[in-house]
């Protein structure tokens, strides 16, 4: 018996002679539960036993104590050589994959192996007909994760799939739509996309200027009734950057292929409350007045201006690090969370112990527990303003203390919140050159399928003609479709790879 806890088939010379090996219902076969099924997997062999497969009669396995009296074609659909001398048969399979997945006879329950593919591995348990129940559900999580990432990369390369070729059935204003979209959305199309995407970056850093310059005392001017407003030439400045972010954002609602999923999106929310403010300041500004007291035209007028800030927010659909921190931050909830339980429960202690402890002193300067929030909070966060401080020696003790440990506390969830920011960034690294590769491996395939060449630069991909309507499968798009890559791609085509399991996982 092996590691695994396996019974191996003995040495050669040792093996028993093909007669005793009995088929089922022979006599002495005890009704196939005494049977010995001897498997070779990818050049290793193993010797399994009829009542330990008979425990999961759907399997493969245990399919093969009664293939023998089926005849060859039923061999055959099961194992890939049968050798009736020796009763063994042949899989060309991954042995590494098939030790994991034969402990469900043993143990009721698969693990994956480090280092094992995951995809590969579920395609390995669905040729041996082991249900993915069994898998244990720290491997399911690695698996599903690996789907997400095939996913990813299937929908980035059939996005670029998309804008290479054109679907000559469509409609001007569809290729209209899609031609805006594709200007908008994707700066690296082309040089005049990536400069209308520059220009919008810059807008928004303009416009944020001039919000905070409109602040400054010297740079504001006198209305009719005495009350410093904002300078024109900032209040034209202003009204061309609203101008500019309202037509971006009708021309990316016009183009948008799912208008209710893009007015949804969080990041076109941020940009409507970037522009929304400017325009109910302006009826407010102009129709509010004769129906509403001025002092309150000009406090609510005020309050939406400073929902102007939202406009930064902006930047990060134009910076993959900001989208990057969001995502990591996103990730992290649980971190934040318990960072956030730490803090309140040593803001709750700590400025509870400082109030009595200061109760002592004359000149305390703890009036109540609820007031002593505040000095708690810049403590533990070793902010320290000074505002307040403990007089006592007791207090200054308690102090020392509170501020120790929120050092501790704030330091112990910042590992795993930056561990998440870099496997992010990592992750989309990888996505992307996946991507970039399965583009590269269609290109050759298609070249070498259509032209007999042996490779080709990417431009040819840009050069390829339209595919002719109603000629389905005989285009050029049906060839970019075949990826004879690693990362098997299964949302992109249908055909089945002539590669083998093993390879694969090598």
């Amino acid at each position: 018996m092996d590691e695994s806890g396996v019974r191996s088939l003995p040495e050669p010379g040792s093996l028993p002679e093909p007669g005793s090996l009995l088929e089922p219902g022979s006599p002495g076969s005890g009704g196939g539960e005494d049977i010995e099924i001897v498997v070779n997997v990818g050049g290793v062999r193993q010797v399994l036993y009829g009542d330990l497969l008979s425990q999961y009669p759907e399997t493969r396995l245990a399919e093969l104590i009664n293939c023998l009296a089926g005849g060859y074609d039923t061999i055959f659909s099961l194992c890939d050589d049968y050798d009736p001398g020796k009763r063994e048969f042949y899989f060309d399979r991954d042995p590494d994959a098939f030790k994991c997945v034969i402990e469900v006879y043993y143990f009721g329950e698969v693990h994956m192996k480090k280092g094992v593919c995951p995809i590969c591995f579920k395609n390995e348990m669905d040729f041996w007909k082991v249900d993915l129940k069994f898998l244990d559900d720290c491997c399911k999580s690695h698996l599903s994760e690996k789907h997400e990432e095939l996913e990813e990369i299937a929908r980035r390369v059939q996005l670029i799939l998309d804008d290479l070729g054109g679907d000559a059935a469509e409609g001007r204003w569809r290729r209209c739509q899609k031609c805006v979209w594709k200007f908008l959305e994707k700066p690296e199309s082309s040089c005049p996309a990536r400069v209308v995407a520059v220009l919008s970056f810059l807008l928004i850093l303009v416009s944020s200027v001039v919000m905070c310059m409109g602040t400054i005392p010297e740079l504001q001017v006198l209305d009719a009734d005495g009350n410093r407003v904002e300078h024109p030439t900032l209040e034209n400045v202003e009204t061309a950057c609203i101008g500019w972010f309202t037509l971006e954002y009708l021309l990316r609602l016009f183009s948008s292929p799912n208008k209710l999923h893009f007015a949804l999106s969080f990041m076109n929310i941020v940009d409507v409350l970037a522009i929304l403010p400017f325009y109910v300041s302006l009826t407010l500004t102009h129709l509010g007045a004769r129906m509403m007291e001025l002092t309150n035209v000009q406090q609510a007028v005020q309050a939406l201006r400073i929902m102007r800030i939202a406009r930064i927010f902006k930047l990060a659909r134009h910076s993959s690090g900001l989208q990057t921190l969001t995502y990591a931050l996103k990730r992290s909830f649980k971190e934040l969370g318990l960072l956030l339980m730490y803090l309140a429960v040593g803001i709750f202690v700590f400025s509870a112990l400082g109030y009595t402890m200061e109760q002592s002193h004359p000149e305390t300067l703890f009036k109540s527990i609820p007031q002593s929030f505040w000095w708690a909070i810049i403590t533990m966060t070793t902010v320290g303003y000074g505002d307040i401080y403990p007089k006592t020696t007791l207090g200054k003790l308690n102090a020392a203390i509170s501020f120790l440990c929120g050092v501790i506390a704030i330091a112990l969830p910042i590992h795993p919140i930056i561990n998440n920011f870099v496997r992010y960034y990592n992750k989309q690294r990888v996505l992307e050159t996946a991507a970039k590769h399965e583009l590269e491996l269609m290109e050759l395939s298609s070249n070498s399928g259509g032209e007999g060449k042996a490779g080709g630069s990417r431009s040819d991909l840009d050069n390829l003609p339209p595919e002719p309507a109603g000629k389905e499968g005989s285009g050029w798009s049906s060839r970019l479709k075949i990826s004879h890559s690693d990362t098997f791609i299964p949302l992109l085509t249908e055909e089945k790879h002539h590669r083998t399991r093993l390879q694969s996982c090598k």
